[in-house]
């Protein structure tokens, strides 16, 4: 969880200071809509499926720690999700194949800070979707009054940089490790609107996949059925 009181700088966790850099509008998304939907104990397993999917590197790049089987369930298991903020992006099996986590500060000395962390399956980059959930998160961030929007990574994680380097992120080296610091500007009348418009697509988008998910499991069982009669009438003629 975010504690800015541990960083490396003392008054970078202090949404005043003027050493960082004021985060632009988002870019305008591409054609493509990636329906991102807020997640809440109810997926709690797939959380839990797609994090143990990650192969040792990725899980060392998303948790700046080789995190073995026990540490990652740890982890899920400790999500507060009536503080903190997971998103998540699934494929057309309900598979979650990217999710971002918003860790809000624990300290209310600095309730208007919080982390991003994010992990993409590996069957599903190139897509663009780190920097989708980074956008998401950030809408969010704002409408819920975040002024600083911290990223911490290992310095080897190009990716993640390159990202918050696009939003207009400073990014500070320290050794193996790097610090990332976003200034959101506050919420508007767009920002909130645009939110509840995404979170709205991402459910009817969630519901019409898990209707079809239904669906072909159904077709599934009519076919075990009919190829049982037809095994029965067949040895009933043989």
């Amino acid at each position: 969880m975010v504690d800015p009181s541990h960083r490396s700088s003392p008054t970078s966790a202090d949404p005043r200071s003027t050493s960082l850099a004021v985060a632009p509008r988002p870019n305008t998304p591409s054609s493509v809509v990636v329906p991102i939907r807020s997640i809440g104990p109810g997926q709690i397993d797939r959380i839990e499926s797609h994090l143990l999917s990650l192969a040792p590197q990725d899980r060392y790049l998303r948790f700046g720690y080789a995190a073995n089987d026990e540490q990652i369930r740890r982890y899920v298991a400790q999500l507060n999700f009536e503080r903190d903020e997971v998103f998540g992006i699934f494929n057309r099996r309900l598979e979650l194949i990217a999710m971002a986590h918003l860790a809000f500060s624990v300290d209310p000395q600095y309730n208007s800070c919080a982390e991003f962390g994010v992990s993409v399956a590996k069957g599903a980059r190139g897509r663009g979707y780190g920097g989708r959930l980074f956008e998401r998160a950030v809408m969010h961030a704002r409408n819920e009054g975040v002024a600083m929007l911290f990223i911490h990574a290992l310095s080897e994680n190009t990716a993640m940089l390159k990202i918050a380097r696009r939003a207009g992120a400073v990014i500070e080296r320290d050794g193996s490790e790097s610090e990332a610091h976003l200034r959101l500007p506050p919420a508007d009348f767009d920002s909130r609107v645009t939110e509840l418009f995404n979170q709205q697509v991402a459910v009817t988008d969630y519901h019409l996949k898990a209707q079809a998910h239904q669906f072909w499991g159904f077709l599934g069982i009519l076919q075990e059925i009919r190829r049982g009669v037809r095994d029965a009438r067949d040895r009933v003629r043989g």
